[in-house]
């Protein structure tokens, strides 16, 4: 298995987007804010909001004193809200287990609440430089082409993914290389229309040179959205985000006919501890009432 090191690297160095959790003077906690985030959710929705997140809490100690309600309002409509009370709960423990330092190993990193294997690479890797593997469906979706030589990526195998990047990265700029990877399968080798003419390692591209065999795999789930319980939740959280105090259900009812799934969709927020209800029936943000 090979990638050019040489070839992606240099790539990377002159077309790689300037975001700035990539910048140098970026601390770790800036690393780890901006990894949660970008799960499932596009940069550009991401970048405005991770400014206002760092400028308000810059370090972990900083979110740790804020309330569950707090984070989540300040979260907006970035989506998948369990991942705000997941870093808040990371803020709170490397605050206090780590003396306020994000730690820089993949084991400690799985130790923390929240925090699961891809992030704890990611954060090893893209803020301190470690040399581990870190695989996202980018990553999988360009080693399945230029390696393979696969239309794409078959179903995720979390040991057999992890070993054909570990065996791709080379020994110097190993974190580079791994957003390199990263960076020409959200740019170039995209999923529907891959640019191939402008992709760094055409020539030795494993797809080129099988004739772009289309993907013959597994068919892959289309996620929905519009009527989904996922949309009832997140007008239920606008109602409560939008309000500063309790809110009685009569408020909740008006953003979906459907009182079934509307109901539904509360009880998982309450269960999820995205809400909290009131002793005399009221809604709200956790720690808002």
């Amino acid at each position: 298995m090979s990638l050019d090191a040489d070839l992606l690297l240099d790539w990377f160095a002159d077309t790689a987007r300037d975001l700035p959790w990539r910048r140098p003077e970026c601390t770790a906690w800036g690393v780890l804010v901006s990894e949660i985030m970008l799960q499932q959710t596009p940069v550009a929705r991401v970048e405005p909001i991770w400014r206002e997140w760092l400028a308000r809490w810059p370090t972990p100690s900083a979110m740790a004193a804020a309330t569950q309600g707090e984070v989540l309002r300040a979260w907006g409509k970035l989506g998948y809200p369990r991942r705000a009370l997941r870093l808040h709960a990371a803020a709170g423990a490397i605050a206090e287990q780590h003396d306020d330092v994000v730690p820089d190993d993949v084991d400690t990193l799985l130790a923390l609440p929240g925090i699961g294997a891809y992030t704890a690479r990611a954060v090893a890797a893209f803020a301190y430089g470690k040399k581990c593997p870190v695989v996202d469906t980018n990553v999988r979706r360009v080693v399945a082409r230029a390696v393979h030589g696969a239309g794409d990526a078959g179903p995720p195998s979390t040991t057999k993914d992890l070993r054909d990047v570990d065996a791709l990265l080379p020994d110097e700029r190993a974190a580079t290389y791994s957003a390199a990877l990263m960076e020409l399968g959200a740019l170039v080798c995209t999923a529907r229309a891959p640019k191939c003419a402008v992709c760094p390692v055409l020539a030795t591209c494993a797809w080129q040179l099988n004739g772009r065999p289309a993907y013959d795999g597994p068919a892959k789930a289309v996620q929905k959205f519009a009527g989904t319980d996922r949309q009832v939740r997140g007008l239920l959280l606008d109602v409560l985000r939008g309000t500063t105090g309790p809110v009685a259900k009569t408020g909740l009812d008006v953003v979906w006919s459907d009182a079934g799934q509307r109901d539904r969709c509360l009880h998982s927020l309450l269960v999820d501890g995205l809400v909290e209800q009131t002793a005399d029936g009221l809604f709200a943000l956790p720690g808002e009432h």
